[in-house]
């Protein structure tokens, strides 16, 4: 889900990708356009590479055919150089299939093909390095939360986190440089993801976040921000179709059935019941040594099932915030104070599991996009076997111990970012 996203996320793509304006060495390279060959400009990642000509797969799934002459420039960028006075030549022999590139030129009047002035191009393989670097700043200096208020003018949030299972609020400062996206309304992918100013973080929605924070982790200036407004859900499953992806669950906040689409991109995993019987014993204040451990040794006795008319869970939408540095947390997979982050990547490891391994009665945990009147919201994770968690503490709800964000490297499960 994030590998392109994450080229996205690189400095380049203030040149390729939000190219509102085109840095003056490149408009150099490009002569007046005419009439019958207007000037084009496309970006996305090499196919094929045929002699002189090269096959591209733009950005919006189209494919262009590219014409290479001898007075075509071939440049070379590092991920996240954004000065064309850093770029490098590049011999059209060592362009190959997966490059990233930025295609500027004549042109033609189907739209099919231009007559390439200048090639700008990113190599795969600097752009994995960069991805794998990049993860792992999002892993190892990342927090969660629900934004509290939002400052639009001076461009301050104010988060609360889940540190430890306490309430923790954290101060989110912007600055002119800090790069600000969010989520789409129906949408669980990164690369979908827009450029979007402060103003429109509202309270209670979920954001993600790495930076600078000051050595109490009170605040933190953040370097990225991602955002988005989600709905976490505690319920019953009422039916599945699995032809269709759909499931239905009753809503223990509201008891309203709710329809939400399950994607390719959906995470679906359950719990064992030790571990979810460790994440109830830190709800309930009982010593994580009491819970029981994989062989059902120790702790208390497993908890019935819910029923629908158990005490009701907050489902309120929310924006969370996740700002870097280790000021996040919640509620760890081994109920011994392990951050959500944590939790998060130990869910990414678990089998995946399908519609069907659901039954009607199950308790579920979901983290989904907020939808529409014309859309059911879609999941991004959902997660069973959660019982013991929702008989621990009314208090429970998804986004303790779930983030709207994978911390490992695919869709919604293995490695997603963020």
């Amino acid at each position: 889900m994030i590998r392109k996203a994450r080229f996205l996320s690189c400095g380049l793509l203030l040149v390729f990708s939000t190219y509102t304006h085109v840095p003056a060495s490149d408009q150099e390279a490009s002569p007046p356009s005419t009439s019958a060959q207007p000037a084009g400009r496309a970006l996305g990642t090499v196919t094929a590479i045929n002699g002189q000509a090269i096959t591209l797969k733009t950005d919006a799934g189209a494919e262009l055919a590219v014409t290479i002459s001898e007075t075509t420039r071939l440049l070379q960028l590092k991920p996240g150089e954004k000065d064309l006075k850093q770029a490098t030549p590049l011999a059209l022999t060592d362009l190959k299939a997966g490059d990233r590139v930025l295609v500027r030129g004549l042109a033609s009047a189907d739209g099919k093909s231009i007559q390439a002035n200048s090639v700008i191009a990113m190599k795969q393989t600097d752009i994995a390095d960069k991805q794998a670097k990049e993860r792992m700043e999002w892993q190892q200096h990342s927090a969660g939360g629900l934004v509290k208020s939002v400052d639009a003018a001076a461009g301050v949030i104010s988060i609360s986190t889940n540190a430890s299972g306490a309430s923790k609020d954290v101060t989110v400062k912007t600055t002119k440089d800090t790069i600000l996206r969010r989520y789409a309304a129906n949408s669980i992918k990164f690369d979908d993801a827009k450029a979007a100013p402060v103003s429109e973080i509202k309270p209670g929605d979920q954001l993600r976040a790495r930076g600078q924070k000051s050595a109490d982790g009170a605040e933190i200036t953040a370097d990225e921000i991602v955002s988005g407004t989600f709905r976490n859900i505690a319920g019953i499953l009422v039916s599945s179709d699995n032809t269709a992806g759909t499931i239905t669950v009753t809503d223990l906040a509201t008891k309203q059935p709710i329809t939400l689409r399950v994607a390719s991109d959906s995470q679906l995993r359950k719990l064992q019941p030790f571990v979810a019987q460790a994440i109830a014993a830190r709800l309930k204040g009982t010593p994580a040594g009491g819970a029981p451990g994989p062989n059902g040794a120790g702790g208390a006795p497993s908890a019935p099932k819910p029923m629908q008319g158990s005490a009701p869970v907050n489902t309120a939408q929310g924006t969370s915030v996740f700002v870097t540095g280790p000021v996040g947390g919640g509620l760890g997979g081994n109920g011994q104070g392990g951050g959500r982050g944590d939790f998060q990547q130990m869910l990414a490891r678990m089998p995946a599991v399908a519609i069907p391994d659901f039954v009607k009665g199950d308790a579920l945990m979901i983290v989904a996009t907020e939808g529409s009147p014309s859309a059911p919201s879609t999941i991004i994770t959902l997660l069973g076997g959660v019982e013991p968690i929702l008989q621990a503490s009314s208090k429970a709800t998804p986004d303790m111990i779930l983030s709207p964000w994978s911390l490992g490297g695919g869709g919604g499960g293995e490695g997603a970012t963020p």
